[in-house]
């Protein structure tokens, strides 16, 4: 299954795959080309939010208060 050009979730799994550190080098100029900066930064910044908050939510969980 492969995401259209400039897709939200091809952005979505660029972002994803950056996150892990998994992304080769044909990935990674195969999303210059395809990708808007914008759409990446937005894409992150929502990634980082999503990320905090479920490590502060399990956190929270683990650790009673």
């Amino acid at each position: 299954m492969s995401a259209a050009p400039g897709s939200l979730l091809g952005t979505v799994k660029a972002v994803a795959w950056s996150f892990l550190g998994l992304r080769g080098r044909q990935g990674l100029e195969r999303d210059v080309q395809q990708l808007k900066p914008l759409h990446i930064l937005a894409v992150g910044l929502v990634g980082v939010f999503v990320f905090v908050g479920v490590l502060a939510a399990l956190v929270h969980w683990i650790v009673p208060a």
